[in-house]
């Protein structure tokens, strides 16, 4: 799908401009015109990226048959960005990024994606019914489609806080096999977010500090505030791999755990049994001369197996090798727990608390020299 919206410098607005109309658009030099291109075949982005806008045979290479990270190119009077979207699926714990190429110029943005980006939908939906979004030029509509982007990080953020928490109380409950496989998703896609998130702030970083000539440079102050979120957004994503680190950490060693509870249980088993089999044992020898008919002796070869094992017992307690609590331990040594209170971390649960600040932010461009 190819779309353009242009706005006139007059204000005259033209949702769906055609083909026909982007050079005419261009000579506008007080005008904005944003072009979208949404899964179309190279054949068809082509020609107007190399003949309209005239972008230079790297960058369109670039933006229509390789992938990158998160990176930008100044081309003197346009630059080239890469940034990336984040879709999260908390029942399979799969993290996907699409990639979103930009071209910024004077008086235009184009935008070029091979699947649909949510936050490029909702943008463009609202700058047709609010046509003043492009009164600021086309750096506010690209602050607007990245400070967007990136507040569609912080749901994915919550997700992976929320499978991390459900882990933490699989382990202590009922540590199963999956539980393992479930603890490495989780880190593979926080691992796969940072390598997404720390680029990603680079390139803000440029736009909000470096001296571009497509760029107002009172317009840098609203770049640094998206920075500023994913430093943040960095901030956290490390925490969420030190805990999925050490929800690793705990699984191992609640297994392991549990693992010598029941070691120890059956030795102590096999350890109560050695000398009943050594007394069976020894009456049962088919020699002649041992007196199986007396009755005293059968009688005390029954007190023996009957009373070593408890004296063995009380031996082992004596050493400290068993405590009475234990006895009580074996059940949940040998069966899983049936309920159990997760201890909670408060200074964590208040990190996660003020996660929710790119939702609660004022709304920018309040006395700041534009509405955007």
């Amino acid at each position: 799908m190819i779309r353009a919206f242009y706005c006139s410098g007059s204000g005259q607005v033209t949702i769906d401009l055609p083909s026909t109309d982007w050079r005419t658009a261009l000579h506008d030099q007080t005008g904005v015109l944003w072009v979208d291109f949404s899964a179309e075949p190279l054949a068809t982005v082509e020609p107007p990226l190399r003949d309209t806008f005239g972008f230079h045979v790297l960058a369109i290479d670039d933006a229509l048959r390789e992938t990158h990270v998160p990176k930008i190119d100044d081309w003197g009077d346009y630059i080239y960005a890469v940034v990336h979207s984040v879709i999260f699926d908390p029942k399979s714990l799969a993290l996907r990024t699409h990639e979103l190429d930009i071209f910024l110029g004077l008086n235009y943005l184009v935008t070029h994606h091979r699947q649909s980006v949510d936050a490029v939908e909702r943008v463009w939906r609202h700058v047709c019914n609010d046509h003043r979004q492009l009164a600021h030029g086309p750096d506010a509509l690209l602050y607007r489609l990245l400070d967007t982007l990136t507040a569609d990080y912080m749901p994915t953020i919550d997700a992976l806080d929320a499978a991390l928490d459900a882990l933490e109380t699989t382990v202590f409950t009922r540590p199963r096999p999956q539980t393992l496989s479930t603890i490495f998703a989780v880190k593979r896609a926080a691992l796969h977010l940072r390598r997404i998130i720390g680029p990603q702030r680079e390139v803000l970083n440029k736009l909000a500090r470096d001296d571009y000539a497509v760029i107002d440079p009172k317009d840098r102050m609203f770049f640094r505030d998206v920075y500023d979120h994913l430093v943040r957004l960095v901030d956290l994503n490390e925490t969420l791999r030190d805990l999925t680190s050490g929800a690793l950490d705990m699984y191992l060693s609640v297994t392991s755990n549990r693992i010598n509870e029941v070691m120890k249980v059956l030795t102590v088993i096999s350890a109560l049994f050695m000398p009943i089999s050594f007394v069976v044992g020894f009456f049962g020898m088919n020699f002649e001369g041992l007196p199986f008919a007396n009755n005293w002796l059968l009688a005390g070869a029954l007190g023996v197996i009957f009373v070593t094992p408890l004296v063995m017992l009380y031996w082992f307690m004596r050493r400290g090798w068993l405590a009475p609590s234990e006895f009580r331990a074996w059940k949940s040594a040998l069966t899983p727990v049936a309920t159990y209170e997760e201890p909670q971390s408060p200074g964590y649960r208040e990190e996660v608390a003020s996660r929710k600040f790119l939702r609660q932010e004022p709304a920018r461009g309040d006395g700041q020299g534009k509405d955007v």
